[in-house]
């Protein structure tokens, strides 16, 4: 490469992060929604679209249809690919864990412990109305819709006594396994929020592909077999099954730690 086209890409950087983040922040965007969020021209916003495709940050798809599609080729929307999202996730990581360590080695990890507390307190006061809003048995899907629009792409299935809450992603997986007092924090809420025993299950952070939490239901309790029914409420694998922390609505000190962090 040139001495004038390595300039030119150094040059090009700032704008294509730009566009790669406006599209993490956003969601798929043609390069004409693009070019008006970003006060860019739609050539320019081709172009850097066109080096982070062949970098393999971006892939252009088709859009959803819904309906009747109207005449003429819909344009392209352009998503970030798993290694272009990996680009946001490890800086993030290494932000949270530089972070988290310093304040571990001020405070020692009760500091860790108390900062985790209030982060989680934080996210409850915000589930808490969209999960009360809904019938006992509803709660568990309403709170991951919760935790869906926070980022985890979260969802319920059925198991044969209750269900399970499955977190499919972890922005901060690679930080979890150094700091469990945020898992822990983060178990809690969710026991409080539903008002039962909850048991993390699997963690991302351990090598599952899903951090799921077994949510029992208490009616189901009363009678042989529960539910019985293993049928997903959507598309999530159920995750294999390590020894279990459980988790009283009421305990705000459990005793074994989690690997699983909030963001």
């Amino acid at each position: 490469m040139s001495g004038s086209a390595t300039s030119d890409a150094r040059d090009d950087s700032p704008t294509r992060e730009r566009v790669a983040h406006s599209i993490l922040e956003h969601g798929p965007s043609t390069a004409a929604l693009l070019a008006e969020r970003l006060s860019l021209t739609p050539a320019a916003v081709r172009r850097h679209l066109d080096h982070l495709v062949v970098d393999g940050a971006l892939e252009a798809r088709e859009p959803r249809s819904y309906g009747t599609r109207g005449r003429g080729r819909p344009a392209k929307v352009f998503v970030l690919t798993d290694s272009g999202r990996d680009t946001f996730i490890q800086a993030y990581d290494d932000l949270a864990a530089s972070a988290l360590r310093f304040l571990s080695e001020a405070g020692g990890p009760e500091a860790v412990t108390a900062f985790a507390r209030r982060r989680t307190a934080e996210l409850e006061d915000r589930y808490r109305p969209a999960v009360e809003a809904v019938p006992e048995s509803d709660r568990a899907e309403a709170l991951a819709r919760a935790l869906t629009e926070d980022g985890y792409a979260a969802s319920v299935r059925a198991a044969p006594i209750g269900d399970q809450l499955c977190q499919h992603h972890c922005p901060v997986a690679h930080v979890a396994a150094e700091f469990p007092q945020l898992c822990e924090a983060e178990t809690e809420v969710f026991a409080r929020l539903l008002g039962r025993h909850v048991q993390r299950l699997a963690t991302i952070a351990h090598g599952d592909g899903v951090c799921t939490t077994n949510v029992p239901d208490p009616a189901s309790l009363n009678g042989p077999g529960g539910r019985g029914s293993s049928e997903p409420r959507s598309a999530a694998p159920q995750a294999p099954h390590h020894p279990a922390t459980q988790h009283h609505p009421s305990a705000r000190h459990p005793s074994t730690p989690i690997a699983r962090i909030t963001s």
